[in-house]
């Protein structure tokens, strides 16, 4: 008689963020289903009831009794010692889950090689995996924390930990192509990761929320069997939830929101400043344009002044009867007071 699961929980497909109702989505109806690391038979309750046929094994026996009848059929087993393709039928299943399974194994690669040969033509996979680059990790690592847990993203019986590069890695290693790729999405204060918050710089907190996949609780993904020399592109990450929605609005937001704040009007005071001082430079410059015009003029002015004065003293020497009237006219104008005054 099995003592049930520490896995064991609910699932709630009306959930979106929820990893068990994430794979019962990405499964899909009426498929006939492997699911490997079954635990305590609920992903496989929820997948029975939209249709699904179901066989699972587990490292342990966890299963109810009043669950056991679901499974068509239901193993206890290591699948690193006993590989899934030595206990069951080559192409006997649609789809094989790999629910939260892949780090707990030595050789995942292995694994997911092995099961592709229990898939029938167009047959998928299915992995949930934990993300350890989650927000909480970070702030724990900051703190040089690395404390095991019962479950969760460092549960004491992972042997291996994912990224989310690492998470493709895998998948492509063990020769499948990545369909769809999602996330489930925590706030780094929902999960059980301890840190201590305060003791982390001012700002630290909020700037990690922000970090490509820091947020992401769990990696889900949907892969086929590679096809010969299909290399296709990886497909974006799709959340089960908004960021925004599920980040907290508390003290470290708050604070954060604050610094943004003092920081965007420090900007516009400097910018304000910049630009009296960009204003105060042109108008310095047309000054200095301005006085080296006047100059110009005023040694032009000298030099046209010098040109009259010779041709005033020529005149001058001429006899009398040689100038006429409008001439002398000229040159007692040209020795007005007005242009002779000097600038």
């Amino acid at each position: 008689m099995n003592n049930g699961s520490r896995y064991q929980t609910e699932v709630d497909l009306t959930a979106g963020n929820f990893s068990q109702g994430m794979i019962v989505e990405m499964v899909g109806p009426d498929m006939r289903v492997l699911d490997v690391g079954c635990a305590a038979g609920d992903t496989a309750q929820a997948l029975v009831d939209q249709g699904c046929t179901v066989s699972g094994i587990d490292i342990e026996d966890a299963v109810p009794a009043e669950r056991r009848s679901i499974f068509e059929r239901l193993l206890v087993g290591d699948i690193e010692r006993e590989p899934l393709s030595t206990l069951f039928d080559a192409g006997s299943f649609d789809v094989v889950v790999f629910g939260d399974v892949l780090e707990h194994l030595l050789d995942p690669v292995a694994a997911l090689r092995d099961a592709s040969v229990l898939l029938s033509d167009g047959g998928r996979v299915v992995v949930s995996i934990p993300n350890v680059t989650h927000a909480s990790v970070r702030y724990a690592l900051a703190q040089g924390r690395w404390r095991y847990t019962e479950t969760g993203l460092l549960d004491e019986t992972h042997v291996r930990f994912y990224t989310r590069e690492s998470v493709c890695d895998v998948l492509e290693r063990g020769g499948l192509v990545i369909d769809d790729l999602r996330a489930t999405i925590a706030d780094p204060f929902d999960v059980e990761v301890e840190f201590q918050a305060e003791a982390l710089p001012d700002g630290f907190v909020e700037w990690v929320r922000h970090q490509p996949d820091a947020m992401a609780y769990q990696f889900l993904a949907t892969a086929h069997v590679a096809l010969d020399d299909e290399q296709p592109a990886r497909p974006p990450l799709r959340p089960g939830a908004p960021p925004d929605r599920v980040r907290r609005r508390d003290s470290f937001h708050a604070a954060a929101e604050e610094s943004r704040r003092e920081r965007h009007q420090e900007l516009r005071l400097r910018d304000h400043v910049v630009g009296l001082e960009a204003q105060a430079a042109r108008a310095a410059a047309s000054e200095a344009a301005a006085i080296a015009k006047q100059d110009r003029l005023e040694l032009r002015a000298k030099k046209l002044r010098a040109q009259l004065d010779d041709v005033l003293r020529e005149i001058d020497a001429l006899p009398r009867w040689k100038t006429t009237p409008a001439l002398r006219e000229a040159v007692e104008a040209a020795r007005s007071p007005r242009l002779r005054k000097e600038p």
